[in-house]
Order: structure tokens, then sequence, then C-alpha cells
């Protein structure tokens, strides 16, 4: 394929978070200060996961909660969304934090599967409706996502991925595949009907996004369940995906992976739908040294290759192309800015559609809001999990066990410092140095 060279970008520093923090209340101000007091040092964000389990949950949901999670129920959720949409990210990627990857918890999983469905219609579905009715362009609004963690959706979901090729365990793998084929077939039946609407729309409508899992749950387990939804799904003979899944690009062999998958589902007649991330278990990965880049350059630059591959493809082939679909998974500012840069330079691309920038809710909000005011990105999504408080509290607990070297980077003094210089301007109009 011809390359298409990107737009050069004179600095990748990361902005300041001065511009985000003044469209906040004070209240969060307030709840953001409290997170970076938590992450001035390794020492106090250790001390504060060893504490975390015993936090009251009225005060976990006043000072965390509200940051980092969309709500309880689907109303808050909704609300949720339309905060976004008021800062300039118009779609969400919701994720029900109940899951059981030990398989310990004895959890409903049949609730799980009709709660995730019950919450494509009760609330992506409205989010983008609304915003489809008013939109000049239908192709500048991004789809609405629904994350499926396969540890949620089987019993004993450890063993079922380990033994996903084993005969003794067909019975848990295909429920299993049918649970998400049941999520997934939602999205599908969603996406004809909105297509007939809108037959100019180029990007999927809504998408059903398989969760990554550790190195030895992933390689046997977890794409190959996502191989099976996409031959299912995402046909060659549609114009649109609808089902993506995971590729951890920290893992040393996850380019190699892309690559059989890639020519696997050209094969075999199908899109496959990437989302891209660097990868959230590195500090639980039993064997880091042969699994795992043996550098974050080296991550990065994995990241950046692949990521520059797919979009090439995708505003090259556009509906023709095999990698279907691209959401932009990370908290790194020089790989946002070179997707949007890429972007920019295709605007009348019919393959720009598809290429989506997301990050966690509550996470590099400052990169965000840079995204939207200053490179007029309106692609972009946050990842907003939602569920029951006890859920959401445990989900808060994971998010600081493996993300916490993205929270200390992403808070600290830096935070504090910010966030005093904008309470005091805000309320006082005194700016302290």
């Amino acid at each position: 394929m011809d390359s298409v060279a990107p737009p050069s970008s004179a600095s990748f520093a990361a902005p300041s978070s001065d511009a985000h923090l003044k469209t906040l209340s004070k209240r969060e101000l307030f709840s953001l200060g409290i997170i970076g007091v938590a992450t001035t040092s390794n020492l106090m964000l250790n001390l504060v996961i060893k504490m975390f389990p015993y936090v009251p949950m009225p005060i976990v949901k006043l000072l965390v909660s509200s940051l980092y999670c969309g709500g309880d129920n689907f109303e808050e959720v909704k609300e949720a969304g339309k905060r976004l949409q008021q800062r300039g990210v118009n779609n969400m990627m919701l994720s029900l934090t109940i899951e059981d990857a030990e398989g310990t918890k004895n959890i409903d999983i049949n609730y799980i599967v009709k709660e995730t469905i019950a919450s494509i219609h009760k609330v992506l579905r409205p989010n983008l409706e609304e915003q489809l009715a008013t939109a000049k362009d239908v192709n500048s609004i991004p789809p609405g996502y629904v994350a499926l963690k396969p540890s949620a959706l089987v019993s004993n979901p450890a063993q079922v991925l380990l033994n996903f090729e084993n005969p003794e365990w067909k019975e848990q793998r295909d429920t299993l595949i049918n649970n998400c084929a049941a999520i997934t077939e939602e999205v599908y039946k969603l996406n004809q009907e909105f297509a007939a609407k809108y037959p100019e729309r180029t990007a999927p409508f809504f998408v059903s996004t398989i969760d990554a899992e550790k190195y030895d749950l992933q390689r046997p387990g977890v794409y190959e369940l996502q191989r099976i939804l996409f031959s299912k799904f995402n046909p060659k003979s549609s114009r649109m995906v609808s089902c993506i899944g995971t590729w951890q690009l920290y893992l040393s062999d996850s380019a190699k992976d892309l690559e059989r998958d890639y020519a696997r589902a050209e094969k075999e007649g199908y899109k496959l739908g990437l989302k891209l991330v660097r990868g959230a278990y590195i500090h639980s990965e039993p064997d880091r040294a042969t699994v795992i880049q043996p550098s974050k350059e080296a991550t990065d630059e994995n990241y950046n290759s692949v990521m520059t591959t797919v979009i090439q493809d995708l505003l090259k082939k556009g509906e023709d192309s095999t990698y279907g679909h691209l959401v932009v998974a990370t908290h790194n500012y020089k790989s946002q800015i070179l997707a949007t840069n890429f972007l920019k330079a295709h605007d009348k691309s019919p393959g720009k559609a598809n290429v989506v920038l997301g990050q966690l809710l509550g996470m590099s909000d400052n990169v965000t809001h840079d995204l939207i005011t200053n490179h007029g990105a309106k692609n972009i999504i946050k990842y907003v999990p939602w569920g029951p408080p006890l859920e959401t509290k445990d989900y808060l607990l994971r998010r600081l066990q493996e993300n916490g070297d993205a929270v200390r980077a992403d808070n600290g003094w830096p935070l504090v410092k910010a966030v005093a210089r904008t309470f005091f301007s805000t309320a006082w109009g005194f700016v302290p140095p």
C-alpha cells in the first residue's frame, strides 16, 4: 500500500490542565484536588490503594465516582453523556463494571447480558438519535460503543478462556460465544435500521467491543472469540462493522498477531475492527520479561507504527478496508496528535469517520480538551464505566492498581497546583504562583 505521509507536528508535550480546569465546577475542582494529593508520590499512591477498600461508599461516590464513573443506573449515565456533550465529547463506550475474572463471585451472567443490551437501547440509542437529528454532518458524531468483558459473560472465565479450543470445555465456550453474540446481534440490527435512515453514514452507529484480558487468557481465548464474532457480524459485504476487538500493543508479539488476523480476515472474507491500547496489566503479568515490550519507548514505537498502518489503510480504502474501524484508545498525547493530524490532512476521505479517539472517563481530560478546542477534533469518546456502587468501587480500585503510573502522570503535585490556581482565580481573581 502506498503510504500517506503524516503532517509534521512541532511538539508533543502534553497540554497544561489549566484550560480544562476552568470549565469545571468547584465541587469537581475539590475532588480533583483530593485525587492530586492522593497521587503525589508512589508511597502515597500505594497507601491509598491499601486503604481504598475501607473507605465508606458515600465518600467514594462524592469524591471519586463522579469523576471516573457514569453512575449507578441508566438515567445517571444518560446525564453523564449530556455533560460530556457539553464538553464536545459526543459519545461513550459504556462498560457495566460487574466482572469475575477469578471465578469467585457467582455473578448473575444473564442479568449482565440483559443490562448490557438495555444500556444500548436506553442510553446509547437516545444519545445518538438526539444528535443525529440536528447534525449537519451525520459522520461527525462517533458511534456509541458497549464494552464486553469476557470475564463477565461466562462462569469460571479464566478456565474457559484457557481451554477455549479444548473439546471438553465446548459447552462453556459456546455459552461465552452466545452471550457475546446476543449483545452484538442487537448492535448489528440497530446498525441496519439506522443505515436505512441515514444512508450517507460511513461509520457504524453502534459498536460491540471485546475488551482485553491478561496475556495467558488473550491468546488462547479472547483472540479466537473476536474472530468468531468478526466473521458473523463484520462481513465484507457490509459497509460498516458491528464488532471490534482489543489489541494490547505493549505485548511484544502484538504487531505480528494483528498481521496474522488481518491475513485471516482477508482470506475468510470479513472485516476486523480494532481498539488499540497500550495495555493495562503490566503490574500483574507474571511473565513481563518475555511477553511485554522491553521499554516504554518500544511500546510507544509499536503503538504509533501499528496505528499509522491502520489509519493509512482506512483513509485510502474507506469501506473496502479490511481493518473496518479503529478506536485509538490512549492517553498518550503524541499518539492522539499523530492520529488527529492524519485525519485533518485527509478531511474528505470516506475512511475518516472510522477513526475515533478515546480515553477513560476522568483521565487525560487536558488532552481531550486540547484536541477539541485547539485541533477541532469531533471524533472523541470516553470510556464510561457504570453499575452498582460496590462494583464501580472495585473498578476504581483496579484502575488504581493497573493504571497507577498513568494516574500519577496525570495528577500529583502539578494537578494540585493547577487546581489551586484555578480555584483562586475563579473565586477571587487571584492567581497563586
